[in-house]
């Protein structure tokens, strides 16, 4: 199986490649549009700020061709983030395969969440083996509202959607390369799509 993981200046790629060699794959790391496009599985890391990411989506193109894709594509926290129409962190326009906005936390809570928490009303094969409150590592100040493509949810002073899917697109906020044996369950899952 040809998986590509996007290799865009913003992502953890390193620890996403480690996990999915530890599943027995071997993924590319690549910015190519062509190499991305031909790929049978697409997997879209992302930490920092969006709009420095949103940027360097920018100057490659691929804020163009990631919408585009037809093929399985994983968004992985800020990833599955810039998936949706916008986010707040510097005031980001995204990508608009979710429709959904992205918001901060409150000052209520400790910003940011970081740490483990559970996930709940796991919908899709993207969960398949796993049990309703499964814990996962998630380090985020924001978040994606619950809305018509949420797939699983987080509750963190407010219950937002911790994962999301729409056609041939899955987000995930949480850090599945980090979350032990469940993390690669859903990684696993995502591969044999």
């Amino acid at each position: 199986m040809n998986i590509v993981i996007i290799d865009y200046g913003a992502g953890n790629t390193k620890s996403v490649q480690f996990a999915c060699n530890r599943l027995g794959y071997d993924p590319i790391l690549t910015n190519s549009s062509e190499l991305i496009k031909a790929a049978d599985k697409v997997i879209f890391p992302g930490v920092g700020h969006a709009s420095n990411a949103m940027k360097m989506l920018q100057e490659s193109g691929l804020d163009v061709l990631i919408p585009t894709l037809k093929q399985p594509v994983l968004g992985i926290c800020l990833g599955m983030q810039l998936l949706c129409n916008a986010t707040e962190e510097g005031a980001t326009k995204g990508l608009g395969v979710f429709d959904v906005q992205v918001i901060r936390f409150s000052d209520k809570v400790k910003v940011p969440q970081m740490g483990w928490n559970t996930i709940s009303n796991l919908k899709t094969n993207l969960f398949m083996g796993l049990k309703n409150n499964a814990y996962m590592y998630l380090v985020h100040s924001y978040y994606a509202e619950l809305c018509d493509n949420t797939i699983a949810q987080t509750n963190y002073g407010v219950t937002y959607s911790s994962a999301l899917k729409k056609n041939n697109f899955y987000g995930v906020q949480f850090h599945p390369e980090k979350s032990s044996l469940e993390g690669e369950d859903v990684l696993r899952n995502f591969l044999n799509l």
